[in-house]
């Protein structure tokens, strides 16, 4: 079974407070990582720019991202417009052929 991990950059949108949109996330992830499919779901900040923090997911397959997407916490999160993305990398380990 090949794993899915995704590394996204966010960053606060330009009205959003930060210690509202850290609270947040930190429940996103807490529920998150109740999920079916889901491997690991952290999200780090960035020292020099507190505004910016990298998500770093894995997990089971496509389907269980996409189920992420539909979840209540997912989609609450989302509705507040707390960050942006700025990119998102779908990775996966290099192993020999």
């Amino acid at each position: 079974m090949k794993k899915l991990w995704i590394s996204a950059g966010i960053e606060l949108q330009n009205d959003a407070d930060l210690k509202k949109t850290k609270t947040a996330l930190c429940e996103l992830v807490k529920q998150t990582v109740k999920e079916p499919g889901c491997i690991q779901f952290e999200i780090l900040q960035h020292q020099d720019k507190p505004q910016c923090f990298t998500l770093w997911e894995c997990w089971t397959s496509d389907d269980a991202l996409k189920a992420h997407f539909k979840a209540p916490h997912t989609l609450d999160y989302l509705s507040h417009d707390y960050t942006k993305v700025n990119y998102i990398e779908r990775l996966q380990i290099n192993s020999p052929s």
